[in-house]
């Protein structure tokens, strides 16, 4: 089995669970509880990505730069663009492709196959979109994931000491 390849920036809470052919980018940070399992298949998280606490990551996944993964979300064998919002107890299912600058709201449910284009606001059980993202939203979603990069930051820095 493969090795993780953890870029020397991200950040990786000694709580997390990453084994096999996963590839964490620079800048990057996983929180506490989090399991990524690259055992089945490639997983590839971009630059300024954070992946909250206990998120589960397996199958074949792709997630682009500046991309907040939301506490306890689920994310497999699917696709997501740059600066994507995944909210806290969303699931993107097999083969979903989500487009950049989307934000895809707490507990929806993307489901298998399904695409959802660039710039959406999807919410609910299945997702729908519900509306279209302006560059004030944009910003927003970068926002967010800046807001974690300071925070992964300060984690390195020794600022936060995790608990055994």
């Amino acid at each position: 089995m493969k090795k993780p390849i953890i870029h020397e920036s991200a950040f990786v809470s000694k709580n997390a669970l990453i084994i096999g052919d996963v590839e964490i980018k620079a800048n990057s940070s996983v929180w506490p509880f989090a399991s990524i399992r690259g055992d089945t298949g490639k997983i590839r998280i971009g630059r300024y990505t954070n992946i909250q606490d206990n998120v589960s990551i397996h199958e074949k996944v792709s997630i682009g730069d500046f991309v907040s993964v939301g506490h306890n979300a689920v994310v497999h064998g699917c696709e997501i663009g740059n600066n994507v919002i995944i909210g806290i107890h969303a699931t993107v299912m097999d083969n979903a492709k989500i487009g950049k600058n989307c934000i895809i709201g707490a507990k929806a449910l993307i489901t298998e196959g399904k695409e959802i284009p660039d710039n959406s606001l999807v919410l609910g059980v299945p997702g729908k979109i519900v509306k279209t993202l302006d560059e004030e939203w944009h910003k927003k979603i970068r926002e967010n994931a800046d807001i974690y990069y300071e925070l992964s930051r300060k984690y390195i820095k020794g600022e936060y000491n995790e608990s055994v």
